[in-house]
């Protein structure tokens, strides 16, 4: 019986219905029919006042975030390409984890991070996935095997919420199964009472 997990999706842009978003929408999808609870914090909800360690309040928005990634056992983020890199506003709610540096779980320590990008050509989708996978790596999260880039010159989304590129759909679906799986392995050994970070191979 599976243990069920929490993933967490963070990403979007202030358009509604982004192709980030609906990426993001598949990934969290897939996770669900695995069995695992899901969230997810796009569009306006990512509209935060700009990360300020030295401010001493958070505003509500903020804080979801905060308690949201405190109580996931994964993550997926999910950045539209903003001249060859992360968006702004993806990278200002990434700013926020330094809030979990005194946790338990320091920053995104023992969850998996899927990492998706979308540009309007390669370029630029490729390169924005390379730096998210580098945040990722700074947060002390572990990467997922499988990050996926997206053209959406050439690929979209229909209105069931599936992409229209076969290829891509089934990375999208890879990229929940690795997320939640890595999850529930860790999970399985906290419950043995195994220490973070012992007996990892990725």
């Amino acid at each position: 019986m599976h243990q069920t997990v929490k993933v967490v999706g963070i990403g979007g842009s202030t358009r509604p219905h982004s192709t980030a978003e609906r990426a993001l929408r598949a990934v969290l999808t897939e996770a669900r029919r695995l069995g695992a609870e899901v969230s997810l914090i796009g569009g306006a909800e990512l509209m935060l006042p700009l990360y300020d360690p030295r401010e001493p309040v958070r505003s509500p928005q903020a804080l979801r975030l905060i308690n949201e990634l405190a109580s996931a056992d994964g993550v997926v983020v999910a950045s539209p390409a903003y001249h060859g890199t992360v968006s702004g506003l993806v990278k200002n709610a990434l700013d926020h984890v330094e809030e979990l540096r005194g946790d338990e779980r320091p920053y995104l320590s023992d969850r998996a991070v899927g990492c998706l990008s979308v540009g309007q050509g390669w370029q630029g989708a490729v390169s924005t996935l390379a730096a998210l996978r580098g945040i990722t790596h700074a947060l002390r999260g572990w990467p997922t095997p499988l990050g996926v880039a997206i053209n959406s010159a050439t690929a979209g989304f229909a209105p069931d919420g599936t992409c229209d590129d076969p290829h891509i759909q089934g990375q999208l679906t890879q990229m929940a199964e690795q997320v939640t799986g890595f999850a529930r392995a860790r999970a399985a050994l906290a419950a043995q009472g195994v220490a973070a970070g012992a007996g990892s191979t990725w």
